[in-house]
């Protein structure tokens, strides 16, 4: 197997190709959605670009101010797993709050309904990781219990698309808040 090529998309870089590849977060493309009120999904890095995802297994650095949640409340079809490298989050799963710091990790196994809040002063920085394999399916179900913090579609759905029709999408660069990460 040879290395992959890695181009710069402007906010870092990323997979131009299949292979193996080095990276350092502080190098990688970054992908935020800081937009005022609404903020579906705070800051990530995923390692891979749109044109080249990994197939087996998605990877991510996912960043999130306080109160601020990582997505929509919702299950999946395929087993996922989460750990907190620094700062404090609120884990919403299954009607329950959890909350979670350094060091903490999460399994959710396939079907599990969860979403995260930012919690604590300061950002936390979480380490996402997700089977692939089809067909993927997600679930978006009405909760008032995920609605209390802004992580509920308004109408259950199974299409992101409609889940986050309301969000405006997230773009290619760093958050705003960069100098404050562990790794800055």
């Amino acid at each position: 197997m040879s290395g992959a090529p890695l181009n710069n998309s402007g906010s870092g870089l990323a997979p131009a190709g299949d292979g193996w590849f080095v990276v350092n977060v502080r190098d990688t493309q970054w992908l935020t959605s800081e937009n005022g009120e609404k903020k579906p999904s705070g800051s990530e890095c995923s390692f891979e670009s749109q044109e080249f995802e990994f197939p087996q297994l998605g990877i991510r650095l996912h960043v999130l101010e306080p109160g601020e949640p990582n997505g929509l409340y919702h299950s999946e079809s395929e087993q996922e797993d989460f750990l907190v490298l620094s700062g404090e989050c609120t884990l919403l799963v299954e009607g329950e709050e959890r909350v979670l710091r350094p060091w903490d990790f999460f399994h959710s196994p396939a079907g599990t309904e969860h979403i995260f809040l930012g919690a604590g002063d300061g950002p936390c920085v979480i380490l996402m990781a997700g089977a692939r394999s089809e067909p993927w399916q997600v679930h978006y179900p009405v909760s008032e219990f995920a609605a209390r913090y802004g992580a509920s579609v308004d109408e259950e759905t199974s299409d992101p698309r409609q889940a986050y029709a309301q969000f405006e999408p997230s773009r290619r660069e760093r958050p705003s808040y960069w100098d404050r990460l562990p790794w800055a």
